[in-house]
C-alpha cells in the first residue's frame, strides 16, 4: 500500500482544486496548484502535522496559482516548480488573467521544468509531463508508483480545457491528451484542476474530447 495520500480543497473565485500530496509516514507534502487562501491551507496543515516542501504548478493562470506568494512566506524554503514554457505566464497579469478577477498577481519558480524531468519528493518520483494547449506550458504530474495524475486543465471528467484565453491552442490541447494522457494505463486517477475525480480509462471512452481527434 502506498504511503502517499491526496487531500482535495476547491478554494477560489471558480472553484478550484488546490491538491495536497502527502507522505503519511515522513508527513512531508506538496501542494499542486494553491488557488488561494494560502493560511487557510496552512491550517489544514498545521493541524494534521504536515509540512508542505514543494509547490507543483501545472499551469499559470490566476486561479491556480492566487496563494503562491502567500505560501512562500509561510513556508520559508517552499520550492516552486513550473513549466519553463510558463515563464511568461506567471509573469503577466493579462496573461495569467489575474486582471480578469481585478488584480495585478504575478509570481515565479524556483524550479523550471521541461518535459520528461523526475523528480523526487515526499518519498516517490513525479514524472512531469508536458502538455500544452490550454497555455503554452501546461504540465501534468504523474506518480507512477501511486497511479495517480494531476491534470490541471488539460483534462477533465467529461471534458476538456478552454483554449481560447491568452496562448491557448485547441490542436495543442487535443494532442496532448491523445498522444500524451491517454498513453497512461486505464487505472490511473485522474484529479483535474476543476470538478470531480475521475480515470484514464474512462476518459477514452465518452470524453468530449474524442470528437475532435479525427480533425487533428
Amino acid at each position: 500500500m502506498s504511503d502517499i495520500i491526496n487531500i482535495t480543497n476547491t478554494l477560489g473565485p471558480i472553484g478550484t482544486n488546490c491538491y495536497t500530496a502527502a507522505n503519511s509516514k515522513t508527513r512531508e507534502a506538496v501542494i499542486i496548484d494553491p488557488a488561494s487562501r494560502g493560511d487557510f491551507l496552512k491550517g489544514i496543515y498545521d493541524n494534521q502535522n504536515l509540512k508542505p516542501v514543494a509547490i507543483l504548478l501545472t499551469h499559470g493562470h490566476y486561479d491556480h496559482i492566487g496563494a503562491v506568494n502567500q505560501l512562500k512566506n509561510l513556508y520559508p524554503g517552499i520550492r516552486v516548480y513550473a513549466s519553463k514554457d510558463e515563464e511568461g505566464m506567471l509573469a503577466d497579469p493579462y496573461k495569467n488573467l489575474a486582471e480578469m478577477f481585478g488584480a495585478a498577481y504575478t509570481t515565479t519558480a524556483d524550479e523550471w521544468l521541461k518535459d520528461g524531468d523526475v523528480i523526487e519528493l515526499i518519498g516517490t518520483k513525479i514524472r512531469c509531463m508536458s502538455t500544452p494547449g490550454h497555455t503554452p506550458g501546461g504540465m501534468c504530474y504523474y506518480l507512477e508508483e501511486e497511479g495517480v495524475l494531476y491534470s490541471g486543465d488539460i483534462l477533465f471528467a467529461g471534458s476538456f480545457g478552454r483554449t481560447d484565453f491568452p496562448g491557448g491552442n485547441t490542436r495543442e490541447l487535443m494532442l496532448s491528451i491523445r498522444d500524451v494522457l491517454f498513453k497512461l494505463p486505464d487505472d490511473t486517477k485522474v484529479y483535474p484542476g476543476h470538478d470531480s475525480y475521475t480515470t484514464i480509462g474512462r476518459e477514452k471512452k465518452d470524453n468530449a474530447c474524442l470528437m475532435y481527434f479525427s480533425q487533428i
